[in-house]
C-alpha cells in the first residue's frame, strides 16, 4: 500500500480554480514532451487531422492525480486519458464497461467480478493487468493514505482482490448498488509507473499515463495541455480527434473572444458568461446550459465568533437577495437554493429551513444573538460568475448593518490559506459535486463527514450536532431499502440546511458554447469541463 503522499495533497480537494495540487516546475519527463508556449496556437493542419482546440474556464495547474483531484480541468482531461473498470455517461451517469468487459448483472451483490478488456494497454505500451487495478484500489482504501477518492469508496468497499492476471473481485461491506457508478472515480493507473519513488508528486504536477483514448503529449501549467489519439486504444470510446489542445483561460473576456468572431481560435469553450449567450448565438455558435449541483456556497469559520452561533449564520443567509442575484448576476440561469441538493436531483426535497430573502428576519436573528456592528471580509474565489454574484452579497449584508468588504483572489490562494489553517470569517466559492456523480450520498459525503477536509476548514466537526449528523449519514449509507434511504438522506439534509455551516446560496446553470459547423455530438454538462468522448468533426 502507498504512503507516498506529499503534504500539499490536500489542496487537490478543491474543485474550481484548479491550482490546488502543487503547481511547480516541470519535471524532466514532462519537459521532454513540451513544445513550449507556442503550442497554445497549434492548429494541427486541416481536414479530419486538424487539431481540436478547446477553451476551459478553469486552471490546469491543479492536481492531476486521479485519486486526489477535484480540479475541473484535470478531472475533465483525466476522463479522456484514463479509464475505470466502469465509466459513466457524462450526463445520465449510467455506467458502461471501460477497462472491464461488462457491468455486473446484479448491482445488489456483495462481490463483483470483473474481467479486464483483452489487449488493453497503457500509453507506454505495457499491458493493463489485475495488479494495476489492485494497486490503485489499495491506495484508495489505505487508511494511512488520505485521498479524496477514499471518501467515495471506504464506507462500502472492503477490498479488491486479484483472481488472476485478467480478473479482479471487488468485495463489498454490504449491498451498495450506487457503487457501480462510482467506479469511474477509481481510474486505473500503471503500477510500474506510479509505484516509483516520487511518482505521486509527478502525478500531482501533471504526469498522466492511462489506457484511455487520448494520451497527454504536453502540459504547460496555467497555459495549455495537449493530447493525441492513442493508437493502441481498443475500447468503446474510439478517439475522433487526432490531436486536441485544451487552453486554460480563467478570465471571461479573453475566453469568449477565443471562440467567437471570424478569427475564432477554438471550436468549444465551457464556463460561458450569461451576458454573452445572445451575442454568441447570433454569431452562429450553439450555446447550451446544464443545470445541476453547481452552486455558490458560503462557508463559515465556526471557531471564530460570532460564526459559532447558528443564528448568525442563518441571518447572513436570510439577508441575501437571491432573487436579485439570479436576475442580475446569473441572467436568469439559476435558482435560489431550497435544499443542499439542486431541485433536479432524484433525492431532492425542499428543506425544512429555506433561506428566502428576509432582511427583517436577518436583523432579528442578529439581535437575538447579541451581535451588532459586525464587519465581515468575504474571502472569495475569482471564478468569473462568482465575482458577478459577490456585489449582491455585499449590498445585502450592508443593508442589514453588516459592513462588508470583498476579497476575491485566485482559488489557489484561497484554499492554500485554508490548508494552512489561516484565520478567516467567511468564504464564498463555487462547488459542484456532480463532477463525481449524481447520488445524494456521494454529494453529501463530499462536503460533510468527521474526517472531511471541508469540515476541517469550518472547524465544526467536533460540534455535538455535527457528530450526530455524521452518524445519521453513515446509517443512511448502509440502509438497503431505496425509499427508506432516500427519506433518511432528506432528513439529515434538513439538519445541514438549519445549521448552514457550508451551504449553497444559489444553484446555477453552466453554459457551454461550440461551433456546430465544426463539431457534432456535443452535450452541455451540468458541471465544469467538457467531455468529447462521443463528439466528432462534422
Amino acid at each position: 500500500m502507498t504512503h507516498d503522499v506529499p503534504a500539499p495533497h490536500r489542496r487537490s480537494f478543491l474543485k474550481y480554480g484548479g491550482a490546488l495540487g502543487a503547481a511547480a516546475a516541470l519535471s524532466p519527463w514532462l519537459t521532454a514532451c513540451s513544445a513550449g508556449p507556442e503550442s497554445t496556437n497549434d492548429t494541427g493542419g486541416g481536414g479530419g487531422d486538424r487539431t481540436l482546440t478547446a477553451v476551459i474556464g478553469y486552471g490546469n495547474d491543479g492536481s492531476w492525480d486521479p485519486t486526489q483531484t477535484a480540479s475541473a480541468f484535470c478531472m475533465a482531461a483525466n476522463h479522456h486519458i484514463y479509464e475505470g473498470l466502469l465509466d459513466t455517461d457524462p450526463i445520465s451517469r449510467d455506467p458502461y464497461p471501460a477497462l472491464a468487459t461488462r457491468v455486473p448483472a446484479d448491482p445488489n451483490a456483495t462481490t463483483w467480478r470483473f474481467t479486464l478488456r483483452p489487449g488493453a494497454r497503457f500509453h507506454d505500451g505495457k499491458p493493463v493487468t489485475a495488479d494495476d487495478v489492485v494497486f490503485v484500489y489499495d491506495r484508495i482504501l489505505d487508511p494511512g493514505t488520505r485521498t479524496l477518492a477514499q471518501g467515495f469508496f471506504a464506507s462500502w468497499l472492503q477490498e479488491v482482490r486479484k483472481v488472476d492476471t485478467q480478473n479482479v473481485e471487488l468485495v463489498l461491506k454490504f449491498p451498495f448498488p450506487d457503487g457501480l457508478s462510482r467506479l469511474t472515480l477509481a481510474k486505473i493507473m500503471p503500477k510500474h509507473v506510479f509505484s516509483r519513488p516520487g511518482a505521486w508528486d509527478d502525478a500531482i504536477r501533471g504526469k498522466a499515463v492511462g489506457s484511455g483514448p487520448y494520451r497527454q503529449t504536453a502540459h504547460h501549467p496555467k497555459s495549455n495541455t495537449t493530447f493525441e489519439a492513442f493508437a493502441g486504444y481498443n475500447g468503446l470510446r474510439r478517439p475522433a480527434f487526432r490531436k486536441m489542445n485544451w487552453l486554460t483561460i480563467v478570465d471571461a473576456a479573453p475566453r469568449v473572444a477565443k471562440i467567437s468572431g471570424a478569427d475564432a481560435g477554438a471550436q468549444i469553450a465551457d464556463n460561458i458568461p450569461y451576458a454573452t449567450v445572445s451575442r454568441l448565438t447570433q454569431g452562429g455558435l450553439s450555446v447550451a446550459g446544464g443545470a445541476g449541483m453547481n452552486n455558490l456556497f458560503l462557508m463559515f469559520n465556526t471557531a471564530r465568533k460570532p460564526f459559532d452561533d447558528v443564528r448568525v449564520r442563518q441571518a447572513l443567509h436570510y439577508a441575501i437577495d437571491t432573487g436579485k442575484m439570479v436576475e442580475v448576476a446569473l441572467k436568469g440561469h439559476g435558482r435560489p437554493s431550497s435544499s443542499f441538493l439542486n431541485e433536479g436531483n432524484p433525492s431532492y426535497r425542499r428543506a425544512t429551513t429555506v433561506y428566502d430573502y428576509d432582511p427583517a428576519r436577518a436583523k432579528a436573528l442578529l439581535k437575538a444573538a447579541g451581535v451588532a456592528n459586525l464587519r465581515i471580509d468575504i474571502l472569495a474565489v475569482n471564478v468569473s460568475w462568482i465575482v458577478d454574484c459577490l456585489p449582491t452579497v455585499k449590498a445585502s449584508w450592508d443593508a442589514i448593518g453588516v459592513r462588508t468588504t470583498l476579497s476575491p483572489q485566485e482559488t489557489t490562494a484561497v484554499f492554500t490559506k485554508m490548508d494552512q489553517k489561516q484565520d478567516y470569517q467567511v468564504v464564498a466559492a463555487a462547488s459542484n459535486p456532480n463532477q463525481f456523480g449524481l447520488d445524494a450520498d456521494l454529494i453529501m459525503h463530499y462536503n460533510y463527514g468527521p474526517a472531511n477536509l471541508w469540515m476541517q476548514y469550518t472547524r465544526w466537526a467536533d460540534d455535538p450536532v455535527a457528530r450526530q449528523l455524521f452518524k445519521d449519514m453513515d446509517r443512511a449509507t448502509r440502509e438497503p431499502d431505496p425509499d427508506r434511504k432516500k427519506a433518511m438522506v432528506q432528513d439529515y439534509i434538513d439538519v445541514v440546511a438549519e445549521q448552514a455551516v457550508l451551504y449553497p446560496v444559489v444553484h446555477n446553470e453552466l453554459m457551454t458554447a461550440w461551433d456546430p459547423k465544426e463539431l457534432t455530438g456535443i452535450r452541455a454538462q451540468p458541471y465544469p469541463g467538457i467531455n468529447l468522448l462521443r463528439a466528432k468533426w462534422v
